[in-house]
Formats: C-alpha cells, structure tokens, sequence
C-alpha cells in the first residue's frame, strides 16, 4: 500500500472536526498549502448550488440585522499608520461603534460569555466548595471530604457510615454519631437530596423542604416511608387498600411523588454536550431529494503560487529539495481531500436514494440496507463504505443523523417483503404509546398485533426492541389513568 493510499484511507475515515485539525496541522507544516479565499464560496463539486444558496440567505440576515440608521457618511475610517504612543481610545471612538441604539439598552448589561458552554464542576467538586464554604471543625472536615468521597455520580451514598467510620477511627480520635451528624449536614448540601443511602431516604430529604402545611405531604410521606415497593411495583390495588384514599387521590399522591428527583447528583453534570458538523446536506427541490456536501465541512485549500513559481524558475538544485517534498506532499493531500469529498457525495446520494421514504415519511419508511447494498451499487469494498459512514454526519428536514443510522437488520413480512428494524421499532412505540394505560399490552400482545400487520416478529425480538428504545416492560407502565 503506498503511502498516498494511506493518507487518502486515513482522511477517509476522519470526522469533520478531526479533518479541519489535520488539515491545520498540514497549513502549518507545509509551506506550499495556503487556504483558497477566492473559491471559498464556490459551490463544491456535485453539489446542486445549496452552498451559494446558503451563503446568499446569511448575507441577507447580516443585511437585515443591519441597523439602517447608521450614517455611512460618518462612519469612522482608521489611519493607515498610527503612532507607537498612541491609545486605541484616542484613534477610534469607541462609543460610536457599539451596537445598533435599538440593542444597546437590552444588551449593555449582559455578559457574553455567561452563557458559553463551558466544562462544569463535577458533583464531589460542587460539593467540596460548599463543604469550604461552610464551617466545620478539622475533624469534620476530614470526615465530610470521606463522605463526599463515597457518593456517586447519582448522588447516593455507596459506603455504610460503619466502614467510613472504620476507616478514620485509626486516624481520628471519633465516635461512629460524629460521622453520622457529619453526613446530615452534607445531606442539607445542593442538590437537594444529596448524600442519601437509598431511594426512600433520597426522597424523604426532599420533602423536608415543603412547609408542613403543604396538602397531602402527610400521605405522600406515609407512601414513601412505608409503601414504597407497593408503589415501584405498581401495584395499585393494594396501595389503595394501605393508604385508604380513592383512585382520584392516588393519583395526586404518585403525581407529587414523580415530581421529585430519584437522581439529584445527576443534575450537577460533568459532561459536556457533543457539537457534530454534518458532511452534506440533504434537502427536496422541486419534489426531487438532493444531497450536497457542507462547504464549510473543510477548508479550501490550494497550492501557494509564489512558492510554485519560485520553485519552477529555481531549477533542480540541492537547496531546492524541501520545497519539492513539500510541493509532492501538498499535491497528495489535496487529492486526498478530493477523494474524500467524491466518496462522501456517492455514498450520500446512494443512502438518500434508497431512503427516500424515510425522508418522506418518517421512521416507518426506513428501508432494510446494509453496507454490501451501497458496496455493489457503488463498486467499492464494504469496508470503505464502513469507513465512510463512520462519524459522518447529514443534515436532513428530519434533523442530524449519523450515515450509520440508515443501516438496519430486517425482519420477513407475510408477503415475502421485507421490513426494517428501524421501522419495526417505530411500530412498537406508537402502539404502546396508544396503548390503554390501566392495562398496558405485553410484548406477546405487541407481537400478535404485528403478525397481523404482516410482520413476522417474535415476543423476545419485540423485547430486545423495546429495551432498545428504553421503554419498562408493561408491568411496570402500568398507569391509573
């Protein structure tokens, strides 16, 4: 395999993001590569113009936020040179150029970076600042910090207070109540909730903060406290049997009961949310789905003409050699990218092509495929197929889906067709969406009712479907209402 083959495989097989960092890192690298300003714009090869079209509608929105009354007239002009001394204050009036009138009094105030997202404190680390900020004897703290050190990321307690204690006794002059009283303040810490050593004591801190007088809150803490496995169990029945209330008042009491939180550490989150760039772009002109390749997905690069110049009226000499690697090398890689950008736009339009219903109508129109399908139709090897959908991304009317999510197994159907997981899934979940949900349908019921749709699917396949999509089993769906 030559070394321009493993360079093309290798783009192949990156993401948007990890080309534009490859592609960074080959600017800065290799003199001979310089971004292409003057085709920027230009609509990329096989695209149908949505590229320019995109850029026109940004230019018309710059326009439109414009504020027309700015006096071009007046507009403040910068001097060509400006003396070392100088303050920018004194050369450019900065109250002139601030923003339009009509946004100054809403935006003069507001902080641009506040809501820039940024990494958040973890939980142990939200609450060792509060844990600063609150006054604890030396003692204490060394106590609260082992606390802290046993709760995860859900917020509960994973250690007993006999094995914290354990393990401090040798270090600490202390009695087992002094890390207990330790672990009830941690337990007034944000989020509330927090510290708890199973689910009743997790919700039973968060009723301490309602007022006393707080309608039904004797009830709902009798159901936590004392019936709670009743309740995670859905047995309502007997439920009703315990607390003595109607049907109407129990369902108030569970309503109050989902309305706090089984896992307040998750709310202190430590992840980041996830930024993709899609690769093309899918949209229907004229009645007819077209697929384009994002322009702003890389850069437009091209080979530096003075170098190339310099290079040719140079001749063939020793001082030469590093600008003719490098020139050699530019080539390689901007046909890499030329490769990548053509595989991208073929298999795109295959997957469109073959997923026409599924843009058209939804989950329910995906059609079975696998990588052999585009494979054959392309003449490519499947394993370049599986490198191309790979963290690549298109935009569609229907959102972001990544190329890997239009391939899917598929089950027989009555009539000798065949139908999608995808679809298959979607089934399951409007019928148990439409179910009754006093007497939720098993997954034997789901299957009996698909076999009669002409879709041969077992009980267990409706259940690894259902898992799938993160939906209880019906014994557990079970509703008063």
């Amino acid at each position: 395999m030559t070394p321009q083959l493993q360079q093309a495989i290798r783009l192949l097989q990156l993401s948007t993001l990890e080309l534009q960092s490859e592609i960074q890192q080959a600017l800065e690298e290799n003199p001979m590569l310089e971004h292409d300003e003057e085709n920027f714009e230009a609509t990329p090869e096989g695209g149908d113009g949505s590229a320019t079209e995109a850029q026109e509608a940004a230019t018309e929105i710059t326009a439109e936020n414009e504020d027309p009354h700015i006096d071009m007239e007046n507009k403040q002009e910068l001097p060509d040179e400006l003396a070392v001394d100088a303050n920018w204050e004194d050369t450019y009036d900065i109250t002139t150029a601030t923003a339009p009138s009509n946004q100054q009094s809403s935006d003069s105030g507001n902080d641009y970076l506040e809501n820039q997202s940024i990494e958040g404190d973890t939980l142990s680390e939200h609450l060792i600042w509060q844990l600063q900020n609150s006054q604890f004897s030396d003692n204490d703290h060394v106590i609260a910090i082992a606390i802290i050190d046993a709760i995860n990321d859900d917020g509960y307690l994973t250690e007993s207070v006999e094995d914290i204690y354990n393990g401090l006794k040798d270090e600490l002059d202390i009695e087992l109540d002094e890390v207990e009283a330790v672990l009830h303040r941690i337990q007034r810490f944000d989020p509330v909730g927090i510290g708890a050593r199973d689910l009743r004591e997790c919700l039973l801190l968060q009723l301490e903060l309602f007022d006393p007088a707080t309608p039904e809150l004797s009830d709902v803490r009798n159901i936590i406290k004392y019936h709670l496995d009743l309740l995670g169990a859905h047995d309502y029945v007997r439920l009703q049997k315990k607390i003595r209330r109607n049907e109407e008042q129990l369902q108030q009491l569970i309503h109050f009961i989902q309305a706090l939180n089984p896992k307040p550490g998750a709310s202190i989150s430590k992840n980041n949310a996830q930024y993709v760039i899609p690769d093309i772009f899918v949209r229907k002109i004229n009645g007819q789905w077209h697929v384009s390749l994002n322009p702003e997905a890389a850069p437009k690069l091209k080979i530096n003409n003075i170098y190339e110049n310099h290079l040719k009226n140079a001749g063939r000499g020793k001082d030469t050699s590093y600008l003719r690697n490098s020139l050699q090398e530019a080539r390689w890689f901007l046909k890499s990218l030329q490769s990548r950008s053509e595989t991208l736009q073929r298999v795109g339009e295959a997957i469109v092509k073959r997923q026409r219903l599924f843009l058209d109508y939804g989950d329910e129109g995906m059609k079975p495929m696998v990588l052999r399908d585009i494979a054959e139709e392309l003449e490519m090897h499947e394993s370049t197929i599986s490198r191309v959908t790979t963290n690549k991304f298109m935009h569609t009317p229907r959102g972001v889906y990544e190329f890997k999510f239009f391939f899917s197994s598929h089950v027989s159907t009555a009539d000798g067709g065949e139908c999608s997981a995808t679809a298959i899934r979607s089934m399951v979940k409007k019928l148990i969406e439409s179910e009754n949900p006093k007497k939720p349908m098993s997954d034997n019921k789901i299957s009996s009712l698909l076999v009669k749709e002409g879709i041969n699917v077992a009980r267990r396949t409706v259940a690894k479907y259902r898992e799938s999509m993160l939906i209880p089993p019906s014994n557990e769906r079970k509703r008063l209402a």
